[in-house]
């Protein structure tokens, strides 16, 4: 593991040698998870593609930082005039992962990210075009606002949230419990420990500010939007059995790509597949990347 500093703030991440390719692929974990879930499809890709995965501020082994400090150093180092509402929204965060590619000098990247990550990996490729070369949202999608369901879905994670002591991580059954969530199968016994220990390490302030800054009817709305314009390449990976983000909410955020548009081929179903497809399908998806980047 290497560290760097973005922003002032101390992140972890792994970057695999240069290939003949030009492009390195950017790996951004979703919510309460950390760079390790890449590993399986790093392993199968980075003989051919160099690959960085980092995690996300706040969570695995990267530092969390005082709204203060950070939006001071937000607005010296973009020449913003007015400071950041939050510094938990996709926004903000794609703002790290700009200044992540920037200072590990990636000028061509294709953006892959889970659930959450997809998200910032969207608004990372709309504010950096001329870098970016196209993007992959896994477990990703959404764009409309109920508000019953999203003010439920909001109260409920903050609930999770609340029930994560340090010794959570001792209880003997706790593995049993992350083996089955969100997920078509079972993982393996390593997979659940260590969505345990995300669980249980990610900052307080970190975790509850995603939930909520990525949530409000202004940031769900404004998605379809945020998806029109971007003019690179966009690819959706689906899982079939996922419930937390069911295929039809994907192909409606997908829906207002050009892609979508113009041929309909945008959106790539995989099944037997809940929400963590790059853990339940590694090979699947490692194929679909592939398929996607040397084709287009």
């Amino acid at each position: 593991m290497a560290t760097i500093e973005i922003l002032g703030v101390p992140h972890a991440y792994e970057l695999t040698a240069p290939t003949s390719c030009s492009h390195t692929l950017v790996f951004v974990h979703g919510w309460l998870n950390s760079r390790g879930y890449w590993q399986p499809t790093i392993s199968r890709l980075s003989n051919d593609f160099q690959c960085l995965s980092y995690d996300l501020r706040g969570f695995g082994e990267s530092k969390s930082r005082a709204k203060t400090d950070y939006t001071r150093q937000q607005t010296h180092s973009y020449g913003m005039t007015d400071s950041l509402d939050s510094i938990y929204t996709p926004a903000a965060y794609a703002q790290d992962l700009i200044a992540l590619l920037q200072q590990l000098n990636i000028t061509s990247a294709w953006l892959i990210g889970h659930s959450l990550g997809g998200t910032i990996a969207l608004w990372g490729s709309a504010q950096m075009p001329e870098w970016v070369k196209g993007v992959i949202c896994i477990n990703a999608g959404g764009g409309i606002y109920l508000k019953e369901a999203f003010e439920q879905f909001r109260s409920a994670g903050q609930r999770f949230l609340q029930i994560r002591p340090r010794w959570l991580s001792q209880l003997p059954l706790i593995d049993l419990l992350f083996m089955r969530a969100s997920v078509a199968r079972p993982l393996n016994r390593y997979w659940a420990r260590q969505r345990v220990i995300d669980f249980v390490v990610a900052d307080p302030e970190a975790a509850l500010g995603t939930l909520l800054d990525s949530t409000t009817e202004e940031e769900v709305n404004y998605l379809p939007q945020l998806v029109s314009q971007i003019k690179q390449p966009v690819y959706f990976l689906a899982g079939a059995e996922d419930k937390v983000m069911e295929p039809k909410y994907v192909r409606h955020l997908a829906s207002f790509h050009r892609l979508f548009q113009y041929c309909g081929d945008n959106v790539i179903e995989i099944p037997d597949c809940g929400h963590l497809a790059m853990l339940e399908q590694p090979d699947a998806v490692a194929s679909h990347i592939r398929k996607i980047i040397t084709s287009s």
